[in-house]
C-alpha cells in the first residue's frame, strides 16, 4: 500500500540527481542535498493552486466567523439543527474545508515516504523500513528506483563531511555501512551539519507561523481553538523541530528548510496578489460611487416619481380633463348660502339668516 508513495518519491528524487549529476557529479553531496531540495519545490510546485484555494478558504472562514458565531449561539442546544445549518451556510457561500487541509494531507505522505527512501539508503539497522543487512550486502541492493551504483554514490557522497542519511543518534552499527564508502563519520562531523539545520527550520517554522497569523483578522484570532493552533504553530512545532532533530537524517533537515523556504516566498506572493486584488475591488467600488454622485455645482435631480394627474383635476380654462366644467372653490350654492349668513327670497328680498331671527325675537 504504502509503495504507492515510495516509488513515485524515488522517482522525483532519481530524476534530480541525475540533473545535478550531469553539472556538479553523481558522487556529490552537492548533486543529493539539491535534489532532496528540489523534490520539495516540485511537491509545491504541484501543490500550489491547492494552496492559493487553502488561502482564500481560510479567509472566507474568517469572513464567516461572525455568521457562525450566531449560529452556535442559537442552537447551542440543538447540535443537529448547527451542523446543518452550518453546511447550508457553507454551500451558499460556496465554502470547502478540505480545501484547507488538502496540501498539509497531501505534504504528510510525501514526507513519510522520502524519510523511508532515504532511510532505505541504508539498511544496516533494525526497526520500520530497516532489514538488518550487512554493509556488504546493503551496497548491493538496489532502492527502489535507484540501482545499486545509485546506493553507492549516496553512501560515499557528504555535505560537509557528514552523510545525508545520517543523524546524530544514529547507532554505531548504523555508521559501519559508510566506512567502505568515505570512511565511517563521527558524531560530531554529522552534529556540525545537523544542528545549524535543525536550528535553521526551527527558526523558519516561527517565522513562516507568525506571518501567517498576522494576516488573521481580530475576529479570527479570538476563535479559542484557532488561538490554541496558533500557539502550537509559533512555539510548539518549532520547539519540535530542534527536539526531535537529532532523531532525523540531514537528508529530512534538508527538505525541512526547503520547504519553509519555499512557504516563506509563497505566502508573500500569494498575500501579496491577493492584497491587490482587494485593492482593486475597493478602487472599483470607489470609482463607481463617484460616477453615479452628481457632478459639482449641478442641480440635483429629484427622481421620487411624480403624482400623475387624474380626469377630475381641473385645467389652466376651469375645465377638468374629462371636459366637464369644474366645481367653484366655494363649494355648492347651498354652502356659499350657508357662509354668507341666509339664502334669498324670490323676489329678490333676502331671508334672514340665524342671527336676523334672533333680533326679531328681542324686538319683540
Amino acid at each position: 500500500m504504502l509503495d504507492i508513495i515510495y516509488w513515485p518519491v524515488s522517482a522525483i528524487l532519481w530524476f534530480w540527481h541525475k540533473a545535478f549529476g550531469f553539472v556538479f557529479g553523481a558522487d556529490s553531496g552537492l548533486t543529493w542535498s539539491l535534489a532532496v531540495v528540489f523534490l520539495v519545490f516540485t511537491l509545491r510546485l504541484v501543490l500550489y493552486k491547492p494552496f492559493v484555494k487553502q488561502v482564500r478558504t481560510t479567509r472566507q472562514m474568517q469572513e464567516l466567523q461572525p455568521q457562525i458565531k450566531e449560529l452556535q449561539k442559537k442552537y447551542k442546544n440543538d447540535r443537529e439543527t448547527m451542523a446543518r445549518e452550518m453546511q447550508k451556510l457553507q454551500k451558499e457561500h460556496g465554502f470547502n474545508p478540505l480545501m484547507g487541509c488538502l496540501p498539509v494531507l497531501v505534504q504528510v505522505p510525501v514526507f513519510l515516504g522520502l524519510f523511508h527512501v532515504l532511510r532505505s539508503f541504508n539498511r544496516t539497522g533494525h526497526g520500520w523500513g530497516q532489514l538488518g543487512l550487512s554493509p556488504e550486502e546493503n551496497a548491493s541492493i538496489g532502492n527502489y528506483i535507484f540501482s545499486a551504483t545509485d546506493v553507492q554514490s549516496f553512501l560515499s557522497a557528504r555535505i560537509f563531511g557528514a552523510p545525508i542519511a545520517a543523524f546524530i543518534t544514529a547507532p554505531v552499527s548504523e555508521l559501519q555501512a559508510f566506512a567502505d564508502w568515505g570512511g565511517t563519520p563521527t558524531r560530531m562531523s554529522i552534529a556540525l551539519v545537523a544542528v545549524p539545520l535543525m536550528v535553521i527550520a526551527g527558526v523558519a517554522t516561527h517565522f513562516n507561523a507568525r506571518a501567517s497569523v498576522a494576516r488573521q483578522t481580530p475576529e479570527a484570532a479570538a476563535n479559542p481553538q484557532a488561538a490554541i493552533m496558533n500557539k502550537l504553530s509559533l512555539w510548539v512545532f518549532p520547539l519540535g523541530v530542534m527536539v526531535g532533530g537529532p532523531f532525523l537524517m540531514i537528508g529530512i533537515l534538508l527538505y525541512w528548510v526547503a520547504n519553509n523556504v519555499w512557504t516563506y516566498g509563497q505566502q508573500h506572493l500569494v498575500f501579496g496578489r491577493m492584497e491587490k486584488e482587494e485593492e482593486a475591488k475597493k478602487q472599483q467600488k470607489l470609482e463607481l460611487r463617484a460616477q453615479n454622485a452628481p457632478k459639482p455645482g449641478a442641480k440635483p435631480v429629484d427622481i421620487r416619481k411624480k403624482p400623475e394627474a387624474t380626469d377630475d383635476a381641473p385645467s389652466a380654462n376651469g375645465a377638468s380633463a374629462n371636459g366637464t366644467a369644474a366645481k367653484p372653490a366655494g363649494g355648492t350654492p347651498k354652502q356659499s348660502a350657508k357662509q354668507g349668513g341666509g339664502q334669498r327670497r324670490p323676489g329678490g328680498q333676502k331671508r334672514p339668516g340665524n342671527r336676523g331671527r334672533a333680533n326679531q325675537k328681542r324686538k319683540r
